[in-house]
């Protein structure tokens, strides 16, 4: 049983590796750690913290991933301490530079950085490649936040300033910190999971005026119909955790809804600069 599943894991690792354009030679990066061949190990720093399988005797060394967490949240608070306001983009690694999705995710990075803003993404390729590439292009700040994965998936080359974490937690949290608001492209479990946390945390006023911003109105509109015709239906959500989200498909009003929750929040004395006309 035991040797069956982890015959699976492999074999999942290897598809989404080779879905990702990752070379079939085993690579892994373990936060500042690169493996390659026989040094890869097949299960990451996640997984074995949340792994209840096997010996207990594991238990006794959690004091020091404790304070390996606590460096991951030191260095990237570090990192994005001085970044200035920042919105991240999501979307999935798969899409590739062909796609029209990328080349909007291209204008979206070119326009938040002529509007002043750094732009964070996951780091990898896809759409968050594309937005780096916007962003990197026009002079702006670009920031990857990669996370230690089963299947290799390296720093994208427009990333100007990035941190590979071994904690998906710690990840997220620098995410919600150093972000005044996110813009989804249509993407996989990965994208799914992010907005879900964010409309979770303003759901629940953790952070305010956030702005929530899905991008790709064919791609999303399912998901919203489930959730105004099953959740609310269901009473399981309020009616207006509904409007959480904002569905758009021109990336000028994108750029806009996130000037004016900037507006809502900061004031209008702390806005970011525009740009000068020549």
């Amino acid at each position: 049983m035991e040797d069956s599943r982890r015959e699976h894991e492999q074999d999942s690792v290897e598809a989404n590796a080779e879905a990702q354009g990752a070379s079939h030679r085993p690579s892994r990066q373990e936060g500042p750690v690169r493996r390659r061949g026989r040094q890869v190990k097949l299960s990451t720093t996640d997984q074995r913290l949340l792994d209840n399988r096997g010996p207990s005797d594991w238990v006794h060394t959690d004091p020091w991933r404790v304070l390996r967490i606590q460096s991951e949240f030191v260095e990237g608070f570090g990192m994005l301490a001085e970044l200035g306001k920042a919105i991240t983009v999501f979307g999935s690694a798969r899409t590739h530079a062909d796609d029209p999705f990328y080349a909007k995710a291209e204008e979206l990075g070119r326009k938040l950085s002529d509007s002043g803003y750094a732009v964070i993404t996951g780091g990898g390729p896809g759409i968050m490649e594309a937005a780096n590439k916007g962003c990197h292009d026009a002079g702006g700040t670009s920031v990857g936040l990669g996370i230690e994965l089963p299947f290799e998936q390296s720093m994208n080359e427009w990333v100007d300033l990035g941190m590979v974490y071994r904690y998906f937690f710690a990840r997220k949290t620098c995410f919600l910190k150093y972000s005044i608001g996110y813009v989804a492209f249509p993407g996989g479990y990965g994208t799914l999971d992010e907005i879900f946390e964010a409309v979770t945390m303003i759901q629940t006023g953790k952070i305010t005026s956030f702005p929530l911003v899905l991008f790709g109105t064919a791609f999303w509109t399912p998901m919203l119909d489930w959730v105004s015709g099953t959740l609310l239906a269901d009473r399981k959500i309020s009616p207006g955790d509904v409007d959480l989200f904002t569905v758009t498909d021109d990336i000028d009003e994108a750029v806009a809804i996130i000037k004016v929750a900037e507006r809502e929040k900061f004031g209008e004395g702390l806005l970011v600069q525009e740009p000068l006309e020549d």
